[in-house]
């Protein structure tokens, strides 16, 4: 039986890579962080199936280690982050540590207790920010635009570097935006799901939003934890990009949102200038050529199915809240 580590298994992209690596017969453990606050909501079901949590913190190297000698696990998969790009702003130190330098403790970690386990970071298409072309492929030069996507581009080369310095299979997957009913409400796609399912159920009059004209290449985080699997199950580690190729306005996806519960967007969004970026990125487009022809991965779920998947779950958590 394979063993896996993962970091951030709580969060969104953790629940579904631990659902994944369960279904391929993985002895699945997630690590988490000491906490006053412990929520495990997401992965409460796959607690159930087997998942093991167990003690460690991405700003404490020695807890990596622990844990690392622990389980001896075979993989290490890192969406363990301070991910929330607005809050980089506020808290820039914070990023750092956890962001960058969490990165460096994990491959620090491997290295010294077992260099043959296969490591997976996961990177980001906002490390492209300010882009330099369109679409933005592997060889894309990076230009971030927030002290996540710099964290981000600090966490990818360092990657890259204990690959070429230390012979470690480590492998950086640079996913676009990817989203799903699990996305934290604080991310504009659950935001506007979430706000379509109250403005519906008249719990709410309007949604508030920022610049309605942004655009990103969003795809179902479902499909893109499956691309990571597949990364640590090549012959030679190498970095991917991990997109639909596709880009939405945020405008267009208010439209699909809304229409789904037959309303009018129009009638609901207000564009507010508080949740305008400080420094806004520029069109983000992956080209995912490279993971198509290499993994022989692609995209299931597009985007219109996915806004759909992530209204008709927001209707159905408030109806049963309203029941209650």
């Amino acid at each position: 039986m394979k063993t896996a580590l993962v970091t951030g298994i709580t969060g969104q992209d953790g629940s579904y890579l631990a659902a994944l690596l369960l279904d391929k017969g993985y002895k699945v453990y997630g690590i988490q962080r000491r906490s006053s606050t412990i929520s495990t909501e997401r992965i409460e079901p796959l607690i159930e199936e087997g998942v093991e949590l167990i003690s460690g913190d991405l700003i404490d190297e020695n807890s990596l280690i622990r844990a690392m000698e622990k389980i001896d696990p075979c993989e290490v998969y890192n969406l363990g982050a301070q991910s929330f790009v607005p809050t980089s702003w506020d808290q820039p130190i914070l990023t750092g540590e956890v962001t960058a330098l969490g990165v460096t403790r994990m491959l620090e970690a491997i290295r010294i207790v077992n260099p043959k386990i296969r490591f997976y970071q996961a990177s980001s298409s906002e490390m492209f920010g300010k882009v330099r072309e369109t679409p933005q492929n592997e060889n894309t030069p990076f230009y971030p635009r927030s002290p996540y996507g710099v964290a981000k581009a600090y966490g990818h080369w360092i990657t890259v570097n204990y690959r070429e310095s230390y012979d470690i299979f480590a492998v950086s997957g640079i996913l676009f935006n990817h989203e799903s009913p699990q996305r934290g409400l604080e991310f504009v796609t659950r935001k506007v799901s979430y706000g379509v399912a109250k403005i519906k159920a008249g719990l709410q009059k309007e949604l508030r939003l920022g610049n309605l004209e942004a655009k990103r290449d969003w795809g179902f985080a479902g499909d893109y934890v499956r691309a990571m699997w597949l990364m640590l199950q090549q012959d030679e580690p190498d970095d991917y990009v991990i997109s639909t190729d596709e880009t939405h306005t945020v405008k267009k996806m208010c439209e699909v949102a809304f229409s789904r519960v037959g309303l009018n967007y129009e009638d609901y969004v207000v564009q507010a200038p508080e949740f305008f970026r400080p420094a806004e990125v520029q069109l983000l487009i992956g080209d995912s050529s490279k993971a198509r022809k290499k993994l022989g991965w692609k995209p299931e779920v597009d985007f219109r199915g996915l806004i759909e998947m992530m209204v008709d779950a927001d209707v159905e958590r408030i109806n049963n809240m309203i029941k209650e």
